[in-house]
């Protein structure tokens, strides 16, 4: 079989809506109400299998650059093993429907129908802990950044959100001084990055309390043309702030008066202006 390693982020949510949505379709079928769900149970089942097997061999293709980044082996087995069982279960339940349709016309037809809604009700289970530690492996372990493109961009941003994220963890438990040395870290590896210059000038304020120093770096700082709503809404608000930091109450208070009329009733602005009174 190809190496189908690259598409197994795109297979796994396929897997995941045809089982559910198929278990779902057996276990309402069993009412003896809305009839279409009978065959488009077995059909999402069956469809939704053979999916679970692709996605455990495009797994398999993936899996290698993932487990070699430290401290994830351990992950990425568990995964593995959970979803191996998953895709056994639903072979279990895919075999029970074909049964069940083979044998329509038998006595014993309505007890494979029940077999298959339990048994895909325990095989759902199964297979949400595997998705889950499939998300253990993104979420808590970054493995996904730059393996499926090979893009250095897409490592260049696993990069950034990792100095963003501890030097936010840093600020939240009071320690500016490392924050600001983690921020002071992006701003000279992204120094083209609008974002990371607004973050800069955020921590002169907020981790180095140099409202003057913001307000240098502001004054030369130009939202860019195609500037979003949200760049033009933070870069009005630094400069309100770094007025106040700097002890130029009035004009921290100015630049939220005169806020475009868009921005006016923003709930930020109109905290910062009753903190100024």
């Amino acid at each position: 079989m190809p190496n189908i390693g690259f598409y197994h982020p795109i297979i796994v949510h396929f897997v995941i809506a045809l089982l559910y949505v198929g278990v779902a379709f057996r276990l309402v079928s069993l009412t003896g109400k809305f009839q279409f769900t009978n065959l488009a149970a077995l059909t999402l089942i069956l469809i939704g299998t053979l999916a679970a097997v692709f996605a455990v061999q495009s797994g398999q293709d993936a899996h290698g650059a993932v487990e070699r980044i430290p401290g994830l082996r351990s992950a990425v087995g568990a995964h593995e093993d959970w979803a191996h069982d998953a895709r056994n279960a639903f072979l279990v339940v895919s075999l029970i429907e074909i049964l069940a349709f083979a044998f329509a016309s038998r006595s014993f037809h309505r007890i494979l129908l029940f077999a298959s809604g339990l048994a895909g009700a325990a095989a759902c289970v199964v297979l949400f802990i595997a998705a889950d530690k499939g998300g253990d492996i993104v979420y808590e372990y970054a493995g996904g950044p730059g393996l499926r493109s090979g893009d250095s961009t897409d490592i260049s941003r696993l990069y950034l959100a990792g100095l963003y994220n501890e030097a936010m963890l840093e600020r939240k438990s009071g320690q500016n001084a490392d924050a600001a040395a983690l921020i002071d870290q992006m701003a000279k590896r992204f120094p083209g990055d609008t974002t990371v210059r607004l973050l800069a000038i955020e921590s002169l304020i907020v981790d180095k309390k140099d409202g003057k120093g913001a307000l240098v770096l502001l004054t030369g700082f130009t939202v860019p043309a195609d500037g979003s709503r949200f760049l033009r809404f933070r870069t009005m608000l630094l400069k309100a702030d770094a007025y106040q930091a700097a002890g130029f109450t009035d004009s921290a208070r100015a630049v939220l008066q005169g806020a475009p009329a868009e921005f006016q009733s923003n709930p930020q602005v109109k905290n910062r202006l009753e903190k100024l009174k």
